[in-house]
């Protein structure tokens, strides 16, 4: 005679029986236990807490049938912990700078502004009231008298003479002032280096500003998910185009090929 397959039922039948011979008769929950905080006075509950059998339905003073209390354990619905807050500051004071000299002697010498270690403050180039200005994210690493010294530099060099650009027509910059690894722009943004940016912009007054890196966009004001299309400031309106950082644009050359046809259309219109 053939031996018949086990139907589900008499397999977790099986099974059960099999940890019942095991000695396991208890279930156990998973729950997150902290175990540094000091251990609360016997009879006090812990805040926001509410016990085992209280979950499954029981009555909360219902006693263990072992005789010993059901642990508490942490309530989905308490407050969940104050998460922190940027601290917005006035970065640029009661008297802003004036002009582009007396913006780039506050940008290398304000105390406002956070500095990385190891890296020096890096001035911005170029004229003002220019066709194009530039904004990255940061200087190079190795950047020390000139910004964008490196390979980023070169790359920038190129497209600009792709464009019919000379370098020194083009007002360069750097939303940082010194090589930040790991930058968090958002959070820098919220804390007061937007209105620095734009302030910036203001000053240098361009006809139209190209943004190398995505994480721009709250510096220039974008809120949200919204597309970067412009930067409002003081002084009016300039028409933004966004882009990929260069340091993605020399690793993906695909990058390179999308960048110069966004740039064509939007030239065409801007």
């Amino acid at each position: 005679m053939s031996r018949l397959d086990p139907t589900f039922t008499q397999e977790f039948a099986s099974a059960m029986a099999w940890w019942h011979m095991a000695g396991v008769d208890c279930d156990f929950a998973d729950d997150a236990t902290t175990w540094l905080t000091e251990r609360a006075p016997a009879g006090a509950g812990a805040p926001g807490a509410i016990p085992v059998s209280a979950r499954r339905g029981g009555p909360a003073s219902q006693p263990h049938p072992g005789g010993a209390h059901p642990r508490a354990i942490p309530s989905a619905f308490a407050d969940p912990p104050a998460q922190g807050v940027t601290e917005r500051r006035n970065l640029l004071g009661d008297s802003p700078p004036a002009d582009l000299a007396a913006f780039g002697q506050w940008w290398l010498e304000s105390p406002m502004l956070d500095d990385a270690r190891g890296f020096p403050r890096v001035l911005p180039r170029g004229p003002q009231n220019p066709a194009l200005m530039v904004l990255v994210c940061q200087p190079e690493a190795e950047d020390r008298d000139t910004l964008l010294s490196g390979a980023q530099g070169r790359l920038l060099a190129n497209i600009l003479a792709a464009m019919g650009l000379d370098d020194s027509a083009v007002y360069i910059a750097a939303a940082l002032p010194a090589h930040r690894p790991l930058a968090d722009l958002a959070q820098l943004a919220a804390s007061g280096m937007d209105a620095v940016t734009a302030h910036h912009v203001q000053l240098v007054a361009p006809q139209r500003l190209i943004a190398f890196g995505a994480g721009l966009a709250p510096m220039l004001g974008a809120k949200g998910d919204e597309p970067l299309r412009q930067i409002n400031h003081a002084g009016g309106t300039t028409p933004v185009l966004p882009s990929e950082t260069l340091d993605a644009l020399m690793d993906m050359p695909r990058l390179k090929a999308r960048f110069w046809r966004r740039w064509i259309e939007w030239s065409a219109t801007h």
